[in-house]
């Protein structure tokens, strides 16, 4: 609602009617002084908030900056690069972020603050002073006039003259007053249009300008984004591959059969009794032992709690070794091992009967050599055949996972030096180190994943993931090797993605795929075999599906048939 106008000609009528519109002007002008003290509280809580929040992000940020992921094994996958730069990623957009707010905190009191205040203190101030003047004149002037008019006609002309210039010099002093308090009121209802508005604009537009830069760091970072949710999700994938593997082996580790199985291959080592002849007798020490085939050396680490003195270790150099029969000595899982450092031979206990049996085989026996020869390959080439034709290709990476033959020799993959700069180069060279019959049995399984893929309309990134950990085998089944298995899903899906490349026998023939896109060194172990039939029958006949089973069956039985008919069985 709109007030009056007030009119410089009222001050003189000094009428009632001014007097209220003047009330009128009087009470908005304290609305608006109270109005700017509760936004001047308000900006400065807003700006404190803002500083306060700055400074929590800021520290956020500075706490995702120090992290440092630690990663299992010695390589990492692009997505693992990726995935463990990703706070410091984080941390740089919030900082940049915040430095722009920080300035802005810096400058909102100049832009909202301190207009504010001059407003309500120049302003504001200067027409309360005039309105203390107006009620002063007005006051003195009324006062004047009552005197005056009270005066007895009876008076000498004299004072009568003096008290009529005394009241007109009075009623000039109110109507000036008045007329500057009705002008400094007009200021100050054109001037809050804009010396209010203006500060509150200049601030918003800061904040806006803020969330633009914002805005605009976000669209930057977009691409990155995108970039590492792939990467957490090609993460998340392989975790979820590997997680019931890894879960599968520590249920298989519960059991000491299994046990031993993996120490056949792993690096002999653990606790024996060694027998330790004196003077005045002999006494069995506990030693923890571990053995390296590869120079024969025997190394024990004493672990007597008891012992008061600090032992070293010892090593001793392998010549044989040969099971103590039981007749021979009052202690059971003995053995006798000769040795380069002692003229007798040494006499150790082992843990268990199956223990002894590990200790054994490790200082004595050798793993048999196996091959791939023709009827492994036909029947590979079969079984293929059978299930492009009928299907049931989930059997085939199953019986595919129980081959003990390593394809690529781990004399390619275990030198770093052979690795060169990109994944293809290596692949490529590596593809044409194996021997002739593993490199043709690698194609041809291969050619069949590339077949699926088209058939099932599945990428490559997925078949890598379902038939890498197949395909690619680690040596032993331990944690390290199934967290390795993305490094087998990368091999397996350069090569099922570029097979027409990988197949061509001159890296010259195909350099104008091979670039320096990626600096990468994978730590790969995997195998390949020949193939067992008693395995393979087990594991297609215990397929749930009663179709699938069937048409494994078949398979098994008709292949079966032909070898055992003509060609005897693959080795």
């Amino acid at each position: 609602m709109g007030h009056p106008t007030l009119e410089f000609s009222d001050c003189y009528l000094d009428s009632p009617d001014f007097r209220e519109n003047l009330k009128c002007y009087e009470q908005e002008l304290e609305r608006t002084s109270k109005f700017l003290k509760e936004v001047i509280k308000d900006g400065n809580s807003v700006i404190n908030a803002i500083k306060a929040y700055s400074v929590a992000v800021q520290k956020f940020s500075q706490t995702l900056g120090v992290f440092q992921f630690d990663f299992i094994g010695d390589s990492l996958t692009d997505d693992e690069i990726n995935i463990a730069q990703s706070f410091q990623e984080f941390s740089g957009l919030l900082q940049e972020v915040e430095h722009d707010r920080m300035m802005l905190v810096q400058n909102a009191s100049d832009l909202l603050i301190k207009p504010l205040e001059k407003f309500r203190k120049e302003q504001l101030g200067a027409t309360k002073e005039k309105r203390k003047k107006f009620e002063k004149e007005s006051e003195k002037y009324y006062s004047q006039l009552d005197k005056h008019l009270n005066l007895s006609s009876k008076k000498k002309e004299t004072q009568l003259q003096e008290a009529d210039e005394l009241l007109e010099k009075e009623r000039v002093n109110f109507y000036e007053s008045s007329v500057e308090y009705v002008y400094q009121i007009h200021q100050v209802q054109d001037r809050k249009k804009f010396d209010v508005v203006e500060p509150v604009l200049a601030f918003l537009q800061s904040i806006v300008t803020l969330n633009n830069l914002t805005v605009e760091m976000t669209q930057d970072f977009m691409p990155y984004k995108q970039e590492l949710q792939l990467s957490l999700q090609n993460t998340r994938n392989h975790y979820e591959s590997t997680c019931e593997e890894i879960e599968e082996l520590m249920n298989r580790m519960k059991h000491r059969s299994q046990i031993e199985k993996m120490q056949s291959f792993l690096p002999m080592e653990g606790y024996l009794y060694c027998q330790e002849k004196w003077a005045l007798g002999m006494s069995w020490v506990k030693y923890y032992c571990k053995y390296h085939k590869e120079d024969k050396v025997l190394v024990m680490i004493p672990c007597e709690q008891k012992t008061t003195t600090k032992q070293g270790l010892m090593q001793l150099t392998l010549i044989t070794c040969h099971r103590r029969k039981t007749d021979s000595i009052d202690k059971r899982f003995c053995f006798d091992v000769e040795t380069i450092e002692r003229n007798a031979p040494v006499t150790f206990q082992a843990l268990s009967e199956g223990d002894r049996k590990l200790w054994m085989e490790a200082m004595d026996g050798k793993e048999p050599v196996m091959e791939l020869n023709e009827i492994g390959f036909k029947f590979v080439r079969k079984c293929i055949n059978y299930i492009e034709t009928k299907g049931n290709s989930s059997c085939f990476g199953c019986f595919l996972f129980f081959f003990p033959l390593q394809c690529i020799s781990r004399t390619y993959l275990s030198n770093p030096n052979t690795w060169n700069l990109n994944k293809f180069y290596e692949i490529h060279s590596l593809t044409y180190k194996l021997p002739e019959k593993n490199r043709e049995m690698l194609e041809m399984l291969i050619k069949h994943l590339v077949n699926l893929s088209k058939e099932n309309l599945m990428t490559p990134s997925n078949m890598a993931v379902i038939f890498g950990p197949t395909l690619m085998r680690a040596q032993e089944e331990t944690v390290a090797a199934m967290l390795d298995i993305k490094f087998q899903s990368i091999v397996v899906e350069i090569l099922i993605e570029e097979h027409k490349k990988v197949r061509r026998s001159s890296l010259e023939e195909c350099m104008d795929w091979v670039g320096v896109n990626y600096i990468f060194k994978l730590q790969l172990h995997f195998q390949l075999s020949t193939f067992d039939y008693n395995s393979i029958m087990i594991l297609f006949l215990h397929n749930t599906s009663d179709e699938l089973s069937s048409t494994a069956a078949a398979v098994c039985m008709h292949v079966s048939e032909t070898e055992h008919r003509g060609e005897g069985r693959g080795g």
